[in-house]
């Protein structure tokens, strides 16, 4: 399993830093970008960050019914999640979901999709964060819709904020990888 995190760590520096100024989701500037669908959408780095997600959930924290996150970029994250549970339970309990920006305009019109329910204890999952922006918008519309959530997991926390953000809701984010594991 430590064979597995370094390896992860390393294609996370391989395959996903690029060095230029850039604008963040959060309206920050910064002189590096971590992209990390480069791992994700890739056979080995989605593999990896599944399991080591799900490591983390099993090997510490209250345990949870859901995993899920905003749209879209936690979706290749739940889904690699949920493979990993998969693989280690060929009936697993952990259900997934993921939560849009609006409500749609058509169908059922929720802003949440997939196995969620209320009354559920959720943990949000997050491929990178900065000030938590993204996936506070998800707590908060969790919560609206009758969920619980007592986790908050990322593979790799920027270190700009947004783990205060989350200690201010009464959470404490819970990175695979800081900015510093990087070596950025």
């Amino acid at each position: 399993m430590a064979d597995d995190r370094e390896e992860l760590r390393r294609l996370i520096v391989d395959l996903c830093v690029e060095r230029r100024e850039v604008t963040l989701a959060s309206g920050r500037k910064s002189d590096f970008y971590l992209d990390l669908r480069r791992l994700l959408m890739r056979p080995r780095g989605v593999r990896l960050a599944g399991e080591q997600v799900l490591a983390a959930l099993a090997s510490r924290g209250p345990s949870v019914d859901a995993v899920g996150g905003m749209a879209v970029g936690a979706v290749p994250l739940v889904a690699a999640v949920l493979a990993a549970a998969a693989r280690h339970d060929p009936a697993p309990r952990l259900v997934g979901f993921f939560v849009r920006k609006e409500a749609k305009r058509h169908g059922l019109g929720g802003r949440i999709e997939g196995a969620f329910a209320p009354g559920q204890s959720v943990a949000l999952v997050e491929d990178t964060t900065t000030t938590g922006g993204s996936t506070l918008d998800a707590l908060d519309a969790v919560t609206e819709a009758g969920g619980k959530v007592a986790r908050v997991l990322c593979l790799v926390d920027r270190g700009e904020g947004a783990r205060e953000a989350f200690a201010a809701r009464g959470l404490a984010l819970e990175p695979l990888f800081t900015r510093a594991d990087l070596g950025l």
